[in-house]
């Protein structure tokens, strides 16, 4: 998949925010809802759901079927065998039951996803894809090549920025949409692919092995005034973000910086697990960093390292701010010391889902578990305030320069003042 493909979906932040789920591997017990989707599926039709729970074919199932249970087996039997209009797809009728109650749930972040859908869903928080690496547009038609991720599989093989693709495994590429480029490119982690590019008016033929690109989630700089602040933004929490922070993070403290910015404005949220081990970077062991609530059982995370900091530290936020994103900024707001919130008030999301892989590629996830901040607050549908509110300026949504970022020097103006750390 381009990863142009990808930035385009960024457009529509409250359709992105409900194609998130927070992730965790940590429970190993099913509320009711689950069971009932696992007998159905398991014991029914012998689907094997993530890597949750797998059955091997002589395996003996002798679990009650509820009554309820039996009425939807029978639907299905008799659709399967007296529909009269055509044959019946017995995977796709099944994952129809499936979108049918998480449809009735009626909660914009359970979700039934398509196989694209689902893949897409997949790359986004595992953090990485098989691919060539290089970023796309479309230009009057012509292919071209705008960026690439470093030791990508394309710029090893030779692609440069402004290269023209002509032709992709001999097929000729102008005049088509990203899509159907993309599914030319899918391919196995290590096979090869023959990309033809036009390069000063020379035709080359290059070949790319096609390997794992990890997609960068985390930058950072240095900001020089009178103090030397540094800066990391975090686009999402996905499976490989806390090895990513860590790394810029020692990498601008090895410059001896005086306070730190992190901007997680238009994070749309991610892994929990990855904001947990960011804030046992900060906080002093045996401060809370998030809460739990189920249906029967609250239960309390707390920082078990030995590591912290005592810099200064500010978070920028604004109301595309959601979900993990949100944890964050609740932690640092409520159990690091020295800490600011600079913007506006976030998303407002407060629940977890759990996820689940169908035998068709489908997905579905559902909402499990609502987390808290420190003190216990559930944030959801009203977002958290600011310490300090500030608006993003008109001239910085037409046109983002670090000039007319107007949060960001808020930031820095704050630090210039010498404001006091409470």
């Amino acid at each position: 998949m381009t990863e142009l493909k990808k930035d385009k979906k960024k457009k529509n932040i409250k359709e992105k925010i409900k194609n998130k789920v927070d992730k965790f591997d940590k429970k190993d017990y099913f509320s009711t809802f689950e069971v009932v989707i696992i007998v159905l599926i398991a014991i029914l039709f012998g689907f094997i759901i993530g890597n949750v729970i797998s059955f091997t074919k002589d395996r003996t199932i002798t679990a009650k079927i509820p009554a309820e249970l039996e009425e939807f087996i029978d639907t299905y039997n008799n659709i399967v065998d007296n529909y009269y209009e055509k044959k019946i797809n017995k995977k796709e009728l099944v994952d129809s039951g499936i979108k049918g109650l998480i449809d009735y749930l009626d909660d914009p972040f359970s979700l039934y996803m398509n196989e694209e859908t689902a893949e897409d869903f997949n790359e986004t928080v595992n953090g990485y894809y098989i691919g060539i690496g290089a970023s796309i547009s479309i230009t009057d038609g012509k292919v071209i090549v705008v960026s690439m991720y470093d030791n990508s599989p394309a710029s090893n093989a030779g692609i440069k920025e402004k290269d023209q693709i002509i032709k992709i495994a001999g097929k000729n590429v102008e005049n088509k949409s990203l899509s159907e480029i993309s599914k030319i490119i899918k391919g196995k982690k290590g096979s090869k692919l023959k990309v033809t590019v036009l390069r000063d008016g020379e035709e080359k033929e290059l070949t790319i092995i096609r390997g794992k690109v990890e997609i960068p989630s985390v930058s950072s700089e240095i900001i020089e005034n009178n103090n030397k602040i540094g800066y990391i933004k975090i686009d999402t929490f996905a499976a490989n973000t806390y090895k990513q922070f860590k790394k810029e993070l020692k990498n601008i403290e090895n410059k001896k910086i005086d306070y730190l910015i992190i901007d997680v404005r238009n994070n749309l949220g991610g892994h929990l697990s990855q904001v947990s081990k960011i804030m046992s970077m900060f906080l002093e062991k045996d401060k809370v960093i998030y809460k739990l609530e189920e249906k029967k059982k609250k239960t309390t995370f707390k920082d078990k390292t030995s590591e912290h900091r005592e810099y200064p530290v500010i978070v920028l936020s604004n109301n595309a701010s959601a979900s993990a994103s949100e944890l964050l900024i609740a932690a640092f707001k409520e159990s690091y010391p020295k800490a600011t919130i600079i913007g506006t008030k976030t998303y407002g999301k407060g629940t977890v889902q759990k996820a689940y892989e169908l035998s068709s590629g489908a997905s579905i996830k559902y909402t499990t578990e609502k987390w808290l901040t420190p003190k216990g607050h559930w944030i959801n549908e009203k977002g958290i305030t600011p310490n300090i509110k500030v608006e993003e300026s008109n001239e910085y949504k037409e046109n983002a320069t670090r000039e007319n970022d107007n949060q960001l020097q808020a930031a820095l103006n704050y630090i210039e003042k010498g404001a006091e750390w409470k």
